[in-house]
């Protein structure tokens, strides 16, 4: 064993062992991160606009600032753009984080300099916390593969602009610097698909022990090693033991990961976002991340079937219940307020505090009046490749098929590409609409009233997934498709290609 893997065991107890002391009072951690966050904010522009300096309690905030998302915020994001000090929080933010995806445009997230070690601390212990738990460190004396975007920075009115993976990037400890992948010159590379052959070129001949990235995109990764090497990535990398991924749900691509690398190799989930790093699989055997409640993030809690009400209740976290979806909104060190960052989750338990990423508020499938959401698509493709086994998804969406036909009824669209189609394409169409019809009462009702018809799958040809993110500048990166939407931008989108 190297001095690396050596040293992490002292090192991860002790982390292991700072964080129980936070688990043991979590809700009084939590009041007392509000306590600080609302002392800082009242010295801002926002805080005086929304009398941040008398408020004391999460009702206080409540009353004060409501939910909003990057939109209804604008107007304060773009003053911190514009370099204007303190604003949402005292001072200038260290970084603009750069994301895509909104209805004007880019979204540029700040990071300040209290916000900016939530980042690199969260995944330092989330790494630790499986030192702790399973005792493999041996990885760390290998290399480390991070698929992410371009470490290269922008300066914006003073403040530095660029990926979130690229920003942190810059803060990777010195003593793993020297194991990481790929070079920086590879990382800088713009174009996905030139990047992603260099990245192979630098990692074929390397002692791979970690790879970390969203799912997709290291599937992408994956498929290119074995095309060139002709083995099994487990094959081609025989020291490669932990792979590390977050960003979408796991399970629509495990399959497909396992089976591209041959033998089993351990994995760990992380919750990383823009505006923070907000959980970890802290036990192997758990799926549940483990809530962090101790990063300068004060979190609040909105039932999802009630998020688009004028009011909705935002719920502490002394409040929640066990399996039931929530939206997520954070107030924290990055000056956000009140901010909803799109993002549901799922409790599976309590003290401590661990969530399930279950999708994302806006990408719902309610075009009937179902009231679909990610987490049961997902549950119904992942019982049908069971029963299936034949079958494999490279990727896959949903969206409404409206009838033209009054005497016709509407449908949904299963817009699946496979890497190996099952073999009967009707018998696995009907069970996913029946595992859908069991997990959503609403759907159920729809399907019994014979308001909607059975679902339509529609197979599409490889790469379709992969031609339309790249014609819609978002391959690779972390760029994701969305599971379901409302309308049908994106599947004829794909259909098209």
């Amino acid at each position: 064993m190297g001095l690396k893997a050596t040293l992490s065991r002292p090192l991860a107890a002790y982390i292991v062992r700072q964080y129980a002391h936070w688990q043991h009072d979590p809700i009084g951690t939590q009041q007392q991160v509000l306590r600080e966050l609302l002392a800082q904010g009242a010295r801002t522009a926002f805080g005086r606009d929304h009398d941040l300096g008398a408020a004391r309690t999460a009702a206080d905030l409540a009353a004060r600032v409501p939910v909003r998302d990057y939109e209804g915020l604008k107007p304060y994001f773009d003053r911190v753009k514009a370099g204007e000090p303190d604003v949402l929080w005292p001072g200038k933010p260290l970084y603009l984080a750069k994301t895509s995806g909104t209805t004007s445009g880019a979204k540029y997230i700040p990071i300040t300099k209290e916000s900016i070690p939530n980042h690199i601390n969260g995944a330092r212990d989330a790494l630790l916390h499986y030192v702790h738990r399973t005792g493999q460190s041996q990885f760390l004396d290998g290399k480390l593969m991070f698929l992410s975007g371009s470490p290269e920075l922008e300066m914006l009115n003073g403040i530095h602009v660029g990926r979130l993976s690229g920003i942190v990037n810059h803060h990777v400890p010195a003593y793993l610097r020297r194991n990481q992948l790929p070079s920086y010159a590879t990382n800088c590379l713009d174009d996905w698909e030139t990047k992603l052959d260099r990245i192979v070129e630098e990692t074929l001949p390397a002692p791979m022990a970690l790879i970390s990235g969203i799912p997709p995109w290291v599937q992408m990764y994956f498929d290119k090693v074995v095309a060139r090497t002709g083995r099994p990535v487990g094959e081609a990398f025989p020291n490669f033991n932990l792979f590390v991924y977050g960003g979408v749900n796991f399970e629509p691509y495990r399959r497909k990961l396992f089976d591209t690398i041959g033998r089993p190799v351990n994995s760990l989930e992380l919750f990383p976002a823009s505006e923070g790093f907000l959980a970890f699989q802290d036990e192997p055997d758990n799926p549940g991340l483990l809530l962090l409640l101790d990063a300068g993030i004060f979190y609040e809690f909105v039932p999802a079937e009630q998020f688009f009400e004028p009011n909705p209740p935002r719920l502490t976290l002394a409040e929640v219940e066990l399996d039931r979806q929530y939206a997520l909104v954070l107030t924290s060190n990055a000056g956000l307020w009140g901010y909803s960052l799109g993002d549901t989750v799922r409790f599976v338990s309590r003290y401590p505090f661990r969530v399930l990423v279950t999708g994302r508020i806006k990408h719902f499938l309610s075009a009937f009046g179902e009231h679909v959401i990610g987490e049961e698509v997902e549950q119904t493709l992942r019982e049908a490749l069971i029963a299936y086994p034949e079958a494999e998804v490279t990727e896959f969406t949903v969206a409404p098929l409206v009838s033209a036909d009054p005497a016709t009824p509407s449908r949904h669209e299963w817009l699946v590409e496979f890497a190996r189609p099952p073999h009967d394409a009707a018998a696995f169409a009907a069970a996913l609409d029946a595992g859908l019809r069991r997990r959503n009462s609403y759907y159920e009702d729809l399907r019994a009233g014979h308001i909607l018809a059975p679902l339509q799958l529609s197979a599409l040809p490889a790469g379709a997934f992969r031609r339309y993110m790249k014609s819609q500048g978002k391959l690779g990166g972390q760029n994701k498709v969305p599971r379901l939407s409302n309308e049908r931008t994106l599947a004829d989108g794909l259909i098209s290609e």
